[in-house]
């Protein structure tokens, strides 16, 4: 299986040019391709592959010396960018989505280039990038596994190195099972009574946001002030999106080192989000994003990750399974059949599990 290691860069004053330079030539390869895949389409009623943008790629540095700068597989891993663009375009027509055509990058959305194979080597404090140098840069843990790929990332002027490798599964295991019930007062809730805070970080964040936000709608666009608002709006979303990171990650973290299944609800966020009265404190929680975390960890540990059917969970007694119904307001479950009670999100954790179990039965 493939994971992703992240560490921050710290080039020198020549080097993040260096860098930038690249970033700029591989965005114009890129809206260069783009365009005549468009022109052969719309003039010549012919299809363009990657194969065959591939091919010209040596006659394009005949043609413009600049790009012998750039190292091969670097210009290559472009071609491969938009091929996928255009494969990930054909497979939401084919299943009736919204299309989303390829569309030209500005400087502030291409913000990447990759080594795919070869290029670059990893060297103590230093990255060695082929055509730009000995980079530092700040190994804070151990890389494991065989790394197959370098992605050099700006964002907000700040320069990381993204290495992707093959690991192998490592099995940890405890012998122990839980539902999770996702919510917006507590960010988790366990089926065997473990309550994970929601620190609601865009509450925290909301006033630097409306700040910068106005600073941004009064500069003229385009000027040194107006760059240095958006710069500065940019960083406060990044250190909310960090914060949200770092939660989920701790979170799936404890899970998948207590527990050998998983179960959570497979929610749809998407409708969900639509109540406008709860729709930002179900984004600001980000439950996508700790089902995510907590799948690829539970993968490297040879765990398991079900999502069941959420339809009355927070109804159904766990106990005896009668539907009772009750308001979003009640936060106690009572059974009248049985005389169950326990906390709402316990009762919906526990028939998530529940219903994880039998899912696995069925299966089997």
């Amino acid at each position: 299986m493939k994971k992703t290691y992240k560490f921050k860069l710290e080039p020198s004053k020549q080097q993040a040019d260096k860098m930038d330079w690249t970033l700029t030539m591989c965005r114009q390869l890129y809206n260069v391709l783009l365009e005549q895949r468009i022109f052969a389409y719309k003039k010549r009623h012919v299809s363009v592959n990657y194969y065959e943008q591939k091919k010209e790629l040596p006659l394009l540095k005949l043609e413009i010396p600049e790009y012998k700068q750039v190292q091969s597989q670097v210009l290559q891993d472009v071609v491969k960018r938009l091929n996928h663009a255009f494969q990930a375009f054909f497979r939401r027509l084919e299943t009736n989505q919204k299309a989303g055509f390829p569309r030209f990058q500005g400087r502030n959305r291409y913000d990447s280039f990759t080594y795919p194979q070869s290029g670059f080597s990893l060297n103590g404090k230093f990255l060695k990038l082929s055509k730009i140098g000995d980079v530092r840069i700040k190994c804070h843990r151990q890389i494991k596994g065989r790394i197959k790929t370098c992605t050099i990332r700006r964002k907000n002027n700040k320069w990381y190195a993204c290495f992707s490798c093959e690991v192998e599964a490592e099995m940890r295991s405890t012998g122990k099972e839980v539902g999770v019930d996702l919510g917006v007062a507590h960010l988790a809730i366990t089926s065997d009574g473990k309550f994970f805070d929601n620190h609601r970080y865009l509450k925290q964040s909301e006033r630097k946001i409306r700040y910068w936000n106005k600073g941004l709608s009064r500069r003229k666009k385009g000027s040194y002030r107006w760059h240095k608002a958006r710069l500065q709006l940019s960083k406060v979303y990044e250190q909310l999106t960090n914060r949200r990171n770092d939660r989920a990650h701790k979170v799936s973290r404890q899970l998948v080192d207590q527990y050998d299944l998983i179960a959570f609800e497979a929610l749809d966020i998407q409708g969900m989000v639509k109540n406008r009265q709860l729709s930002k404190h179900i984004l600001d929680a980000a439950w996508r994003l700790l089902i995510q975390y907590t799948t690829y960890k539970a993968e490297e540990a040879g765990k398991r990750v079900i999502q069941v059917n959420p339809q009355n969970t927070s109804q159904e007694c766990s106990n005896c399974h009668q539907i009772v119904p009750k308001s979003l307001n009640e936060r106690t479950h009572r059974c009248l059949n049985c005389r169950y009670t326990e906390h709402r999100d316990v009762n919906a954790a526990r028939n998530i599990l529940q219903r994880a179990k039998d899912q696995l039965e069925t299966a089997s």
